[in-house]
Protein backbone atom coordinates (compact mmCIF):
# COMPACT_ATOMS: atom_id res chain seq x y z
CA UNK A 1 0.00 0.00 0.00
CA UNK A 2 1.43 3.42 -0.90
CA UNK A 3 2.52 5.59 1.98
CA UNK A 4 0.77 8.96 1.58
CA UNK A 5 3.34 10.77 3.73
CA UNK A 6 6.20 9.41 1.62
CA UNK A 7 4.43 10.06 -1.69
CA UNK A 8 4.32 13.84 -1.14
CA UNK A 9 8.13 13.99 -1.06
CA UNK A 10 10.29 13.68 -4.12
CA UNK A 11 13.91 12.66 -4.22
CA UNK A 12 16.36 15.12 -5.67
CA UNK A 13 18.12 13.24 -8.44
CA UNK A 14 21.60 14.51 -9.14
CA UNK A 15 22.67 15.25 -12.67
CA UNK A 16 26.00 14.17 -14.11
CA UNK A 17 27.07 17.84 -14.06
CA UNK A 18 26.22 18.14 -10.34
CA UNK A 19 28.02 14.86 -9.65
CA UNK A 20 31.20 16.16 -11.31
CA UNK A 21 30.87 19.48 -9.51
CA UNK A 22 30.74 17.62 -6.18
CA UNK A 23 34.05 15.99 -7.07
CA UNK A 24 35.57 19.30 -8.21
CA UNK A 25 34.83 21.03 -4.90
CA UNK A 26 35.93 18.08 -2.78
CA UNK A 27 32.58 16.72 -1.60
CA UNK A 28 33.49 13.48 -3.36
CA UNK A 29 37.04 12.36 -2.81
CA UNK A 30 39.15 11.59 -5.90
CA UNK A 31 39.64 8.11 -4.42
CA UNK A 32 35.90 7.54 -3.91
CA UNK A 33 34.64 4.38 -5.60
CA UNK A 34 31.23 5.61 -6.65
CA UNK A 35 29.09 5.83 -9.75
CA UNK A 36 25.97 7.82 -10.63
CA UNK A 37 22.95 5.62 -11.33
CA UNK A 38 19.52 7.17 -11.95
CA UNK A 39 20.59 10.33 -10.12
CA UNK A 40 21.88 8.54 -7.03
CA UNK A 41 25.50 8.17 -5.97
CA UNK A 42 26.15 4.49 -5.45
CA UNK A 43 29.10 3.28 -3.37
CA UNK A 44 30.99 0.51 -5.09
CA UNK A 45 32.69 -2.19 -3.05
CA UNK A 46 36.49 -2.46 -2.91
CA UNK A 47 38.00 -4.40 -5.77
CA UNK A 48 39.13 -7.83 -4.57
CA UNK A 49 41.91 -9.90 -6.15
CA UNK A 50 39.52 -12.26 -7.97
CA UNK A 51 37.61 -9.36 -9.51
CA UNK A 52 40.75 -7.42 -10.43
CA UNK A 53 42.44 -10.47 -11.93
CA UNK A 54 39.37 -11.36 -13.96
CA UNK A 55 39.09 -7.82 -15.33
CA UNK A 56 42.80 -7.84 -16.24
CA UNK A 57 42.50 -11.22 -17.94
CA UNK A 58 39.43 -10.19 -19.96
CA UNK A 59 41.01 -6.85 -20.86
CA UNK A 60 44.11 -8.66 -22.13
CA UNK A 61 42.11 -11.16 -24.18
CA UNK A 62 39.75 -8.57 -25.63
CA UNK A 63 42.57 -6.18 -26.51
CA UNK A 64 44.28 -8.98 -28.43
CA UNK A 65 41.03 -10.08 -30.10
CA UNK A 66 39.77 -6.68 -31.28
CA UNK A 67 43.11 -5.04 -32.05
CA UNK A 68 42.24 -1.81 -33.89
CA UNK A 69 38.54 -2.47 -34.54
CA UNK A 70 37.47 -1.33 -31.06
CA UNK A 71 38.83 0.44 -28.00
CA UNK A 72 38.89 -1.61 -24.80
CA UNK A 73 37.83 0.60 -21.89
CA UNK A 74 38.41 -0.60 -18.33
CA UNK A 75 36.36 0.74 -15.41
CA UNK A 76 35.70 4.06 -17.13
CA UNK A 77 32.46 6.08 -17.22
CA UNK A 78 29.84 5.83 -19.95
CA UNK A 79 27.39 8.71 -20.22
CA UNK A 80 23.91 7.20 -20.55
CA UNK A 81 21.76 10.25 -19.79
CA UNK A 82 21.71 13.34 -17.60
CA UNK A 83 21.22 11.18 -14.47
CA UNK A 84 23.35 8.08 -15.14
CA UNK A 85 27.02 7.52 -15.77
CA UNK A 86 27.93 3.95 -14.77
CA UNK A 87 31.48 2.63 -14.79
CA UNK A 88 31.34 -0.88 -16.25
CA UNK A 89 34.28 -3.17 -15.64
CA UNK A 90 34.97 -3.38 -19.37
CA UNK A 91 33.44 -1.79 -22.44
CA UNK A 92 34.26 -2.19 -26.09
CA UNK A 93 33.91 1.18 -27.78
CA UNK A 94 33.77 2.36 -31.36
CA UNK A 95 37.22 3.60 -32.37
CA UNK A 96 37.74 7.33 -32.14
CA UNK A 97 40.89 9.24 -33.06
CA UNK A 98 41.00 11.07 -29.72
CA UNK A 99 40.45 7.86 -27.67
CA UNK A 100 37.64 9.72 -25.86
CA UNK A 101 39.95 12.36 -24.40
CA UNK A 102 37.41 15.14 -24.98
CA UNK A 103 34.21 13.42 -23.80
CA UNK A 104 33.20 10.19 -22.16
CA UNK A 105 31.65 7.61 -24.46
CA UNK A 106 27.89 7.71 -24.90
CA UNK A 107 25.32 5.06 -25.79
CA UNK A 108 26.10 5.17 -29.51
CA UNK A 109 29.81 4.52 -28.84
CA UNK A 110 29.27 1.28 -26.90
CA UNK A 111 29.61 -2.06 -28.68
CA UNK A 112 29.74 -4.27 -25.57
CA UNK A 113 29.61 -3.87 -21.80
CA UNK A 114 31.05 -6.43 -19.38
CA UNK A 115 30.30 -6.43 -15.67
CA UNK A 116 32.40 -8.82 -13.57
CA UNK A 117 30.08 -9.77 -10.74
CA UNK A 118 31.73 -11.72 -7.96
CA UNK A 119 30.32 -9.78 -5.00
CA UNK A 120 27.91 -7.52 -6.95
CA UNK A 121 25.77 -10.04 -8.83
CA UNK A 122 22.43 -8.82 -7.46
CA UNK A 123 23.28 -5.15 -8.09
CA UNK A 124 24.59 -5.84 -11.57
CA UNK A 125 21.66 -8.04 -12.65
CA UNK A 126 18.86 -6.09 -10.96
CA UNK A 127 20.06 -2.51 -11.41
CA UNK A 128 22.80 -2.12 -14.01
CA UNK A 129 21.72 -4.62 -16.66
CA UNK A 130 18.17 -3.20 -16.86
CA UNK A 131 19.70 0.29 -17.00
CA UNK A 132 21.86 -0.71 -19.97
CA UNK A 133 18.85 -2.35 -21.63
CA UNK A 134 16.72 0.77 -21.05
CA UNK A 135 19.37 2.74 -22.94
CA UNK A 136 19.48 0.20 -25.78
CA UNK A 137 22.88 -1.25 -25.02
CA UNK A 138 22.04 -4.75 -26.14
CA UNK A 139 25.39 -6.50 -25.73
CA UNK A 140 26.06 -6.95 -22.02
Amino acid sequence: MPNAAYDIYHRHRLTVAEYYRMAEVGILSPEARVELIEGEIIDMPPIGSLHAGTVKYLTNRLTYAVRDIAIVSTQDPIFLDVHSEPQPDIALLRPRADFYRTTHPTITDVLLVVEVADTTLAYDTQIKLPLYAHHHISEV
